[in-house]
């Protein structure tokens, strides 16, 4: 299985946003684990960078960005990327960005907290809590084959 995961599930880790840092922690969490792949959409590494560098500082920044970048999927918004978000019927550009992140990268699910702008997204979303209650639903993940 192959996510894409929201700008507003990463911020919930990186600043600690109760009530949501723990669901939102533990499909960070379980793809680390290699129980299924994480995409990011390149801007919002950026974004997250900039966000985590003014209020935790550049190293804490620095820090996270390299933990993204050993264990998750990066995707680069490209031309044909930001073509089809701008053909998606979504009211939020960032957010069509990121839909067609995960459609052009095959993902199953966008994980995010907000639902309202994905409605209309290519690929289902669904919230953290969800996802955990769709993967508990469908049992442990097969063992790893060496």
């Amino acid at each position: 299985m192959r996510i894409a995961v929201d700008l507003n599930v990463l911020l919930d880790v990186a600043q600690n946003r109760v009530p949501h840092y723990q669901s939102s922690e533990e499909v960070l969490r379980r793809a680390r684990r290699g129980e299924y792949e994480a995409v990011i959409s390149g801007h919002a590494v950026t974004t997250l960078f900039y966000v985590i560098a003014k209020f935790a500082g550049v190293s804490t920044a620095n820090q996270t960005v390299d933990n993204l970048l050993s264990d998750f999927s990066i995707i680069g918004p490209d031309k044909a990327i930001f073509l089809r978000a701008r053909s998606l019927a979504m009211s939020d550009f960032e957010d069509a960005v990121v839909a067609s992140v995960a459609e052009a990268a095959r993902c199953d699910y966008v994980v995010t907290r907000n639902m309202t702008d994905f409605a209309r997204s290519p690929v289902p979303a669904t919230t953290p809590s969800d996802f955990l209650a769709v993967l508990a639903a469908a049992g442990p993940p097969p063992p790893a084959t060496p």
